[in-house]
């Protein structure tokens, strides 16, 4: 199976099209490899290629205003094809889409990346724009910019 791991050229330049005032929520959705595929050779488990992942680009990712503001590991999918099993789910936010797009951009993040292709067998990448909640259930709240 080959999984979608990078964004395409046009899905990014849809991304960097999009407009819109305050912070860019990222939803990740991630299935590790068992074992990491090195163009050199490295050994390592998926999830330990993608924590080498997290410490080189981490500090990138928070010198651009980055913060991870949820994160949890996946249990049974309840509503949804049973192929689609997540090792770990997370919600990083960005200031807004310009940060977003430099981190990819930056050269240190360019480096840590290796280590994602590498451990990653499928994600998903969501844009989301984050939202108020409203006071009751089903009432879907106010853009947090406005």
């Amino acid at each position: 199976m080959n999984g979608f791991v990078d964004p395409t050229k046009e899905a990014f330049a849809l991304f960097r099209e999009m407009d819109g005032p305050g912070p860019v929520h990222m939803l990740n959705l991630v299935k590790f490899r068992e074992q990491a595929v090195y163009d050199d050779g490295t050994v390592a488990t998926g999830a330990e290629a993608y924590a080498s992942y997290g410490r080189e680009s981490g500090p990138v990712f928070k010198r651009l205003g980055g913060r991870q503001v949820w994160v949890g590991t996946p249990k049974l999918m309840l509503i949804g094809p049973e192929s689609e099993a997540w090792d770990i789910a997370f919600i990083a936010e960005y200031p807004d889409k310009d940060a977003f797009v430099a981190m990819l951009r930056d050269p240190d993040y360019r480096k840590a990346v290796r280590h994602r292709q590498a451990a990653v067998a499928d994600s998903r990448l969501i844009r989301m724009q984050p939202k108020r909640p409203g006071a009751d259930f089903g009432s879907f709240g106010r853009d947090e910019a406005s």
